[in-house]
């Protein structure tokens, strides 16, 4: 974690709880406990402003892998309450492996528009992560659609990470939800070739190589180009950034740029209903909100809530493919073997 996050973090946290101008009570008013796989130092600080805020104490638990499989094993004497994690994919593993509950209320209806939320309540985003465009500074290039990662004007200059990799498995997920799997496939066959490198590495690895003149192009994560772009001037990080511009790819039948999230669930055994909802129900408001954008890089889900400067200027405003991504996500499996199908990562 960089000084200059860290220093945010304090600054937001002192911030936040000043302005929710409320007082953290002799005895608290109950307590809920969180399972999260998100770094907990990033979230904490917003933990510490719910408490102040309602009086309920927050126990939070760390859980790096198998968050599924930790509380189906616990059944129904789980202590957990709200389910937190990255991807959509894996937000719809809780929903499927029976292990939320709908936590649906007016706020959270309000607050998150209705592709980026179950149906039924079942789970709630709280940010968003856009997959974008990458690209030499140099390259007269202004807009983009993703199709175009298939032209052949593009051949030996497009880096990406493994296909296999949960980001990259739902964009061709979105694919196949757009076109059909055929389509998809000629696409993805399509970008294949115009790969300049294995499909390997992370994200910034592909500013990193955009630096290094092996690549001209390549999709990664928007929070990223935060990230980098944030670093200490003469690091690796800051020279990656400072190599590329960041262009908004959109879907050639919809206008729209594709997402991924973070999110979260009441579960399904919660022992503190109320207080988990009441959670929800912050973690969508504005100061929370804003929270997520000043310290992750991320996307608000909420509408009305200000950029982080450098993503706002860099990137700027987004506009979600209004596809809903559950119907997206139910195409992750199909994705995956249409990767190994054309042998991607290979």
């Amino acid at each position: 974690m960089t000084a200059r996050l860290l220093q945010r973090l304090g600054a937001l946290t002192g911030i936040a709880a000043a302005s929710l101008a409320f007082a953290l009570p002799a005895h608290a008013q109950g307590e809920v406990t969180l399972y999260t796989t998100r770094e907990a130092g990033l979230i904490q600080p917003l933990l510490t402003a719910f408490t102040a805020q309602s009086g309920i104490k927050v126990n939070t638990v760390f859980v790096k892998d198998g968050l599924l499989e930790r509380v189906k094993a616990e059944g129904a004497r789980s202590p957990a309450d709200v389910l937190m994690t990255v991807d959509i994919g894996n937000l719809m593993d809780l929903v499927e492996g029976g292990v939320t509950q709908p936590a649906k209320t007016p706020a959270l209806d309000a607050a998150v528009p209705a592709n980026l939320r179950g149906a039924d309540g079942q789970w709630y985003a709280l940010s968003m992560r856009a997959r974008v465009l990458y690209a030499d500074k140099k390259l007269p290039i202004n807009s983009f659609r993703y199709e175009d990662l298939a032209d052949p004007r593009y051949k030996g200059k497009v880096c990406i990470r493994s296909g296999q990799h949960p980001y990259n498995t739902a964009l061709v997920a979105a694919m196949i939800a757009h076109d059909g799997e055929a389509k998809a496939e000629q696409w993805l066959r399509g970008v294949k070739a115009n790969l300049a490198r294995k499909a390997t590495g992370g994200d910034r690895d592909v500013a990193r190589d955009i630096l290094g003149g092996i690549c001209d192009i390549g999709i990664a994560n928007s929070y990223y180009v935060g990230q980098m772009k944030a670093a200490k001037e003469g690091t690796d990080a800051r020279k990656w950034g400072d190599a590329i511009k960041v262009i908004r790819p959109t879907f050639a039948k919809t206008g729209g740029t594709h997402v991924n999230i973070s999110g979260a669930a009441v579960a399904r055994n919660a022992p503190h209903r109320a207080e988990a909802v009441k959670l929800m129900e912050f973690l969508v408001s504005d100061s929370a909100q804003a929270f997520y954008a000043e310290t992750n890089y991320e996307y608000p889900v909420r509408r009305g809530v200000a950029l982080e400067p450098i993503i706002g200027e860099t990137i700027g405003e987004l506009r979600p493919d209004p596809l809903p991504i559950a119907q997206v996500a139910k195409y992750r499996k199909q994705a995956s073997t249409l990767i190994d199908k054309v042998g991607f990562d290979q």
